[in-house]
């Protein structure tokens, strides 16, 4: 069997069970419809974060020429990590090319035996974490302990299980966890989270992609809050927050905010910074100027998750189940792959634009049409969606 086969009989069991994905246009015209894009805070196409970037591009050139080791260490980089750094509270930050990037290899080289001298670290994991964060376990070859979604009580019985008397205490201990679960819409837990890391002296690692930018304090994210937990994890060196450019932040790129000395292994170890060609001045540039912007926008915070809210009473009246949805992102949990893709299917008849999103990216008979809201969502769009849903309900 030739490779071009091979790859026509996959497709084809794909399709067969509904999982089959494809490329769609996504007109500029039609974006005030659109709840598939992760641009919360409509920063992407604002005038003045594009104009930043082509400025910082004028001033560097349009491609940072190499990877940060060797010809791309420009001046605006150091400049948008220490940027960084202050907006987390943090010591220091790395930029990456993008999300999956920093976590899979920059959680990878955390998770490396080498660095807890020959120790295998115990992971503990939530079961609905992001694929790139299986994937950096996957990486370093370490087993996950998997804890029940945002169950605190499930985590602290793992951990303590761990300790006993008959557990290797020179393992290292690491919780891995989204703060915004992407799929799911909820929040972590995050202050029960740092004090059960705190009690078992565990280092934590999260992801912010979903929360950087419209939650925490000033859109900072839930890892800055300031919490006698977090403080003394901080203080220890335990805690890293990785976080994306690419949602709210209206641009392209990720971080990895943490102790000086962390971000100083992470240089010499994780592959994915060593030997990529470091992003693009223009988006530099452009990252700068939305960081900047975004705490003032509390206003725009508060309407978003408003309007979430009221998004979730008008579903729940209609019959929709939206999960365990209480943030900005919204899921209409709807349960087979077929039905998702025909919801999916009628609101685009509507002019809506959704992401259908289905096995492996959620559990079994979880497939869900997934709603990210953003702020440019006028009363009248929430209108026309939830006209769209009700006549869906009414011939399904």
């Amino acid at each position: 069997m030739n490779l071009s086969r091979a790859s026509q009989q996959r497709l084809e069991l794909l399709a067969q069970d509904s999982l089959k994905r494809v490329l769609l246009p996504c007109p500029l015209d039609q974006r005030g419809l659109d709840f598939s894009s992760n641009d919360y805070l409509c920063l992407s196409q604002r005038n003045d974060i594009v104009e930043a970037g082509h400025a910082c591009a004028k001033k560097y050139g349009a491609g940072a020429t190499g990877s940060r080791l060797l010809s791309g260490n420009l001046a605006c980089f150091e400049a948008l990590e220490a940027q960084v750094a202050e907006f987390k509270n943090a010591e220091a930050a790395l930029v990456f090319s993008s999300g999956y990037q920093a976590n899979a290899t920059g959680l990878a080289a955390l998770l490396d035996q080498n660095l807890w001298g020959g120790a295998e670290p115990l992971v503990f994991t939530d079961r609905l974490n992001h694929a790139s964060l299986h994937h950096a376990c996957q990486l370093a070859g370490v087993k996950q302990i998997r804890f029940r979604h945002n169950d605190m009580a499930h985590l602290a019985e793992l951990l303590d299980k761990h300790t006993g008397k008959h557990a290797d205490s020179t393992q290292p201990k690491i919780i891995v966890s989204e703060t915004v679960f992407g799929m799911e819409g909820d929040l972590l837990p995050i202050e029960q989270l740092a004090e059960l890391a705190q009690q078992h002296k565990a280092v934590v690692y999260l992801d912010e992609a979903h929360a950087t930018g419209v939650w925490g304090p000033q859109g900072r994210g839930l890892g800055a809050i300031q919490h006698p937990a977090i403080d003394a994890l901080k203080a220890m060196g335990h805690w890293v927050i990785m976080g994306t450019f690419s949602k709210a932040v209206g641009v392209s790129g990720a971080y990895i905010a943490c102790t000086e000395i962390f971000k100083q292994y992470l240089v010499n170890r994780c592959t994915g910074f060593v030997y990529s060609t470091a992003p693009s001045p223009f988006v530099i540039g452009a990252v700068s100027k939305a960081l900047s912007i975004i705490p003032e926008l509390s206003h725009e915070r508060e309407a978003l998750h408003a309007a979430a809210q009221h998004l979730r009473t008008k579903a729940h009246e209609l019959g929709f189940d939206t999960g365990l949805s209480n943030t900005h992102i919204v899921p209409l949990v709807v349960g087979s792959n077929t039905a998702c893709l025909e919801l999916k299917s009628h609101l685009q008849q509507a002019d809506i634009r959704t992401s259908a999103v289905r096995p492996p990216t959620v559990p079994p008979k979880a497939a869900r049409v997934r709603l990210a809201l953003n702020t440019g969502h006028s009363p009248a769009v929430y209108e026309q969606l939830l006209k769209a849903l009700a006549s869906w309900k009414v011939t399904a």
